[in-house]
């Protein structure tokens, strides 16, 4: 597999990790209550910031030939 189709695949699991984040944020303000909703919506912020950090990598470390 060459490093391209690398990148392509991380840079699909980052797009989920903030999908999931997004959906796991709206579940916890609208649908849950008290320390479920708190223990979600933390997970959900972990989601995020991972997400973020993979698409960041994807990004700033320029095109591959």
């Amino acid at each position: 597999m060459s490093i391209s189709m690398l990148k392509m695949y991380i840079s699909f699991a980052g797009m989920v990790f903030l999908i999931l984040a997004i959906g796991l944020i709206l579940l916890s303000r609208l649908k849950l209550k008290g320390w479920v909703a708190g223990v979600v919506s933390f997970f959900a912020y972990i989601c995020l910031v991972l997400g973020a950090l993979i698409i960041l990598y994807i990004v700033f470390t320029g095109p591959t030939r």
